[in-house]
């Protein structure tokens, strides 16, 4: 943008120029070309002025400050060297200083087997230390053991930018150009309810959602419903039958759940029943109105079964599921038949996809489409409709080489080059109970959604009476209180466990003030928000005295904080990387319990024993 607003000013002058001669043959011609020239420099300063406010306003990442003054050090010292190791990473104890430079043992490796020199670490981070560039962050730096290089930041520098924190509230760093992400996930099947292993799903897709869209990313939130396909020719042949006049009367199916177990009974036993559900299918994918109508009715009461569950737990999605992608299947076939990609087994048509050992079946020997169709239909929908420069799916692991294989197909056929677009499979495990076995009733069914939220509750409401919070709050502060408690804890213990490995659901550890909870996060919350009440500070006035006083960290506990809450760029970044968010509740779980330190050794508030004040 600086180039181009050169270069304009410059054309600018020289059409100047050209007015005043009078060479032009067309003065007129002139203005208006000048006009947009003007026009479009306005634009370019006003869309840089813009930018470099946000960027004065973003926080900013220490550790990606730290890397780009090593970086040139690094490339001062080792000139030769191509792509040296550059590792700088939070130091863990005080006596260590701030961060640490771990790139020295990296270099002595490569320069033994390139250069075949062999330096010490101790050498090679002397040499680095020698060649740091000036800069505002680092107060000094100091070699220890074989050749970690111990940084300690400046105290004017850390204060800064607390204070630029405080005034301009926590903005992220600028992402650049915004990018469009689409995230995939929920996605339970009609005439099903949902279960608690559709939390998961439900859960992380939400946060990763949030994550992106706190970045400054254009986000696109799908929720792909099983909404097609064999199943509904048994439910609408089971519809007919219960209630004849579904058309002009809306059916009272209250409970689905029970409506597609009657229907899957009858469909295994009933010969007949079984041949009419096959016709149902078909004229349900021929578009026939009353079977459109029927299929509609039956999506609508799921509808609102999901909704009470999304509400609770505040979700927020476009429904988009496999019927809305039934039209694209027949293209997609016959893009991959042209390419030729095509094999026929069996009366299947096929895909084999180099690397993965199981085909993608494309079209049965019937003719009827698969999953298989759908997931590559909406996967080109979201890539060439949608534009996605990010496109995340938040399924199961066990999803993992089907998801993998459609990746690649789309990759193979030229949808997508996966060095410019990031195509990822957001995997996550199970949900255990406290056995350590599959989360089940006592019965052996699989738990309910509703009915586990519904627990929730009822423990959130026991836990507040324990504490007595029944005899201070008021009955909407209390119930306020209670949604909080338990849909955090049930989102919290989920989101902090690592998304890949299984995990252990168990409302006692939910509920626990103690340890990495919601339960003891709300509460650090609630004490701080009573601290600045106390001492009757409101935010404006910290903003005025961030303006005007410089802010002094003598005390241990406070240069701890201090650094801590400057760490959250960081923790961003390394999320929006992994997309693993368990990294975000241990960080917020060190500040609160960095913020307890400090309130415990520096006095926020105190009375006046004179007065009371």
């Amino acid at each position: 943008q600086e180039n181009e607003i050169k270069l304009l000013t410059a054309e600018i002058e020289r059409l100047k120029n050209f007015g005043c001669l009078g060479v032009s043959p067309s003065l007129e011609g002139l203005r208006d070309e000048n006009a947009k020239l003007k026009y479009r420099l306005n634009f370019l300063r006003k869309s840089l002025q813009e930018e470099r406010s946000k960027t004065a306003k973003s926080m900013i990442n220490i550790n990606s400050c730290l890397q780009e003054i090593f970086g040139v050090a690094i490339q001062a010292a080792y000139p030769d060297l191509e792509n040296p190791p550059l590792v700088v990473t939070p130091s863990q104890q005080p006596k260590f200083g701030d961060y640490q430079c771990n790139s020295a043992m990296g270099i002595t490796q490569i320069l033994l087997k390139t250069k075949e020199q062999k330096v010490s670490p101790r050498e090679i981070a002397e040499r680095i230390s020698k060649n740091i560039p000036p800069n505002e962050c680092i107060e000094k730096v100091e070699i220890a053991g074989p050749g970690f290089i111990n940084v300690h930041l400046r105290k004017d520098f850390v204060s800064k930018q607390l204070s630029s924190l405080l005034i301009n509230g926590v903005q992220p760093p600028a992402v650049g150009k915004r990018k469009k992400v689409v995230v995939d996930f929920s996605s339970p099947n009609i005439a099903k309810e949902m279960h608690v292993g559709h939390l998961r799903s439900t859960i992380i897709g939400e946060s990763m959602c949030r994550l992106f869209e706190f970045a400054g990313y254009d986000v696109l939130r799908l929720n792909h419903l099983g909404d097609w396909g064999t199943q509904f020719g048994m439910l609408i042949a089971h519809l007919q039958d219960k209630f004849p006049d579904y058309l002009t009367v809306s059916p009272p199916i209250g409970d689905l759940q029970a409506f597609y177990k009657e229907s899957k009974r009858r469909f295994d036993t009933e010969e007949e029943f079984k041949k009419r559900a096959y016709q149902c299918v078909v004229l349900l994918q021929s578009k026939n109105p009353d079977f459109i109508k029927a299929w509609k009715l039956i999506c609508d009461v799921s509808r609102k079964e999901f909704q009470k569950i999304y509400n609770c737990l505040d979700i927020t999605l476009i429904e988009r599921g496999e019927s809305f992608y039934h039209d694209m299947m027949k293209d997609i076939v016959k893009e991959f038949e042209d390419k030729g990609f095509v094999q026929v087994d069996d009366g299947r048509k096929i895909v084999f996809v180099p690397g993965f050992p199981v085909p993608l079946t494309i079209m049965k020997s019937d003719g009827g489409y698969t999953y298989d169709t759908s997931d590559l239909a909406a996967l080109k929908h979201r890539l060439c409709e949608e534009k996605a420069d990010i496109l995340i799916y938040v399924v199961d692991s066990g999803q993992s080489v089907h998801l993998q294989t459609v990746f690649a197909a789309g990759a193979m056929i030229g949808w997508y080059d996966p060095k410019v677009t990031r195509v990822a499979h957001a995997a996550f495990g199970v949900v255990l109970g406290e056995d350590k076995k599959k989360f089940k009733t006592r019965s052996g069914d699989t738990v309910r959604l509703i009915d586990l939220l519904e627990e929730g509750l009822k423990r959130a409401m026991d836990k507040l009476k324990d504490k007595e919070r029944d005899k201070v709050l008021t009955p909407e502060e209390l119930k306020a209180a209670q949604t909080s408690v338990a849909f955090g804890c049930i989102k919290y213990a989920d989101l902090s466990h690592n998304r890949l490995n299984d995990y252990v659901f168990s409302f006692d550890k939910m509920l626990d003030d103690r340890g990495n909870t919601a339960a003891y996060l709300l509460y650090a919350f609630t004490r701080i928000r009573a601290i600045a009440r106390l001492a009757n500070i409101d935010e404006q006035m910290l903003r005025t005295a961030a303006r005007e006083e410089v802010l002094i960290l003598d005390h241990e506990k406070e240069w701890k904080l201090g650094k801590c809450i400057l760490r959250f760029p960081e923790i961003l970044q390394k999320i929006l990387e992994d997309l693993l968010l368990h990294t975000l509740c241990d960080y917020l779980y060190e500040l609160a319990t960095t913020f307890t330190e400090f309130y415990d050794n520096c006095y926020c508030v105190e009375k006046d024993r004179q007065s009371g004040e």
